[in-house]
């Protein structure tokens, strides 16, 4: 199996890396000299370090594939300016075992480093016991998160909870466990975390988890189990109480839409728990892929957008696609927040592409740098699963609504206000308050297996229904080839 084969990058005695570890600076990775497991786990220093080379792992998912999981499928985004061949297949949904490319090869690396931290912390002996709890649910709150993608991704997958420090053939071919029973340890985690966490605050910029942020990801689970494994109101009723209990915390909606993403406002008071990326830590992420460099653009384009684009980079290898665009609303603040139209004015104002702007990074000394912290969950969608979990349930989810459309409508909000209808109509416009909240954010392919629109709302899905196994991803040939015990998806088998 893929996941094991480069055994090395998953043991922490090959590499550690280390935090300057404070309760209000953001994390800073460095590397530090290779140290043997067994001289390992020995301090609080040491298990800061096995936590850190687990965000480290987890910084590196995030960076694309994150993103290829969540949203890749849907209808957000479409042909660029540069050769997209590669991800073609993605918002085509024309993937096979051959093709696929996207295996959990890093997820199970980032699993390593927690089942590591869960095995050898308890044995550790910590000055102050509140400051291991927290360590521990940090580790807890990660393997629940990553178990939750690679289910929603896959399906089933391989359980593994001990920690591979070695070559064993027991602990690294493993078979596919039932997804129902990967969602039992999911909420086994979590239970586990939200009693360890000492308490309701932040820390580290907001870039490491915390009760707040495993309280949102026990309300997603809880509504994905809800909405689509069968466990009904039962499930959905923990999801809005584990939700509520979010708000609480020290956290509200930006006045300015567009600033939430912003390099120099990193973990500003609507995240909840975003990945940190800075300076010299590593390279530009996904949002170059969504941007333009300086070869495809003109002067012919015209000022506005000249000034808009400010200086380029990256590259336009996918653009946000006209059926994601057209449903916005010129009123919707969101719309010039999240992404830019450029039309070449000499030509009858042809349409050539679309860049993303959430995340568009900075610039420094010309060069423009794609370091914008990756939000996992934010005040908008708390009120938004809030809203999702109430109309479920029968009641009304206006409130919460109407704060969201409130900051994206400004002075025309009376225009836009949400008033409660039926409960189809209602999921229908929280389901659309979604796109426009959180486009380009790696959430609308799962938002639309949630909602079952999945069939309608993707162009490429379309006149497919009932083709229910193209909602998980093929698992990759070679992940296959590597462990015999590993069976294909049904439906992709070649």
């Amino acid at each position: 199996m893929k996941i094991l084969v480069n055994i090395k990058t998953c043991l922490l005695g090959i590499t550690v890396f280390l935090l300057n570890y404070s309760c209000t600076e953001p994390l800073e990775l460095a590397p530090i000299s290779s140290i043997g497991a067994n001289s390992f786990w020995q301090s609080e220093q040491d298990a800061t370090g096995g936590l850190i080379g687990m965000y480290n792992q987890f910084r590196d998912l995030s960076s694309r594939t994150l993103y290829f999981m969540g949203e890749s499928r849907s209808e957000i985004m479409s042909e660029g300016l540069q050769n997209a061949d590669y991800r073609r297949k993605y918002f085509e949904n024309d993937m096979n075992e051959s093709n696929a490319d996207l295996d959990w090869l890093q997820s199970y690396k980032v699993i390593n480093y927690a089942n590591l931290v869960i095995k050898n912390v308890p044995n550790i002996t910590f000055p102050n016991e509140e400051n291991k709890n927290d360590l521990l649910a940090q580790a807890y709150s990660m393997r629940a998160f990553m178990y939750f993608i690679l289910a929603k991704t896959w399906g089933g997958v391989p359980l593994i909870t001990t920690p591979v420090e070695g070559f064993d053939a027991e602990t690294t071919f493993q078979e596919r466990a039932a997804v129902s029973s990967v969602f039992e340890l999911i909420k086994a985690d979590l239970e586990k975390a939200i009693d360890l966490f000492p308490n309701n605050e932040f820390g580290n910029g907001r870039s490491m988890w915390s009760k707040p942020a495993v309280n949102t990801l026990k309300g997603d689970v809880y509504l994905w189990t809800g909405k689509t494994m069968g466990g009904g109101e039962s499930d959905i009723t923990v999801a809005l109480n584990a939700l509520n209990e979010v708000r609480s915390a020290d956290l509200t909606l930006l006045d300015d839409f567009s600033r939430i993403f912003d390099f120099d406002n990193k973990g500003n008071n609507e995240i909840i728990f975003s990945v940190h990326f800075n300076d010299f830590e590593v390279s530009n992420n996904m949002y170059s892929d969504m941007y333009i460099n300086s070869l495809d653009l003109k002067e012919s384009y015209g000022e506005e957008t000249l000034a808009t684009v400010g200086t380029p980079g990256g590259f336009n290898w996918w653009a946000p696609s006209a059926t994601m665009r057209n449903q916005f609303s010129n009123e919707d603040s969101r719309k010039d927040g999240s992404f830019f139209e450029i039309y070449d004015t000499d030509e009858d104002n042809t349409f050539i592409t679309s860049i993303v702007k959430k995340g568009d990074g900075y610039t420094e000394s010309g060069t423009r740098w794609f370091l914008d912290d990756i939000v996992i969950y934010r005040y908008a969608e708390l009120l938004l699963l809030i809203a999702e979990a109430k109309n479920a349930l029968g009641q009304d989810p206006s409130a919460e609504m109407n704060e969201i459309r409130t900051r994206a409508y400004g002075e025309n909000f009376s225009s836009f206000e949400f008033v409660s209808s039926s409960q189809e109509e209602n999921d229908e416009a929280i389901l659309q308050e979604r796109l426009f909240e959180l486009a380009f954010e790696g959430k609308r392919w799962w938002d639309l297996i949630r909602f079952d629109k999945a069939f309608e709302k993707v162009p490429s899905l379309q006149g497919k229904e009932g083709q229910d196994y193209l909602l998980v991803w093929p698992i990759t040939l070679e992940t296959i080839s590597l462990n015999s015990k590993i069976t294909q998806n049904a439906g992709y088998e070649q």
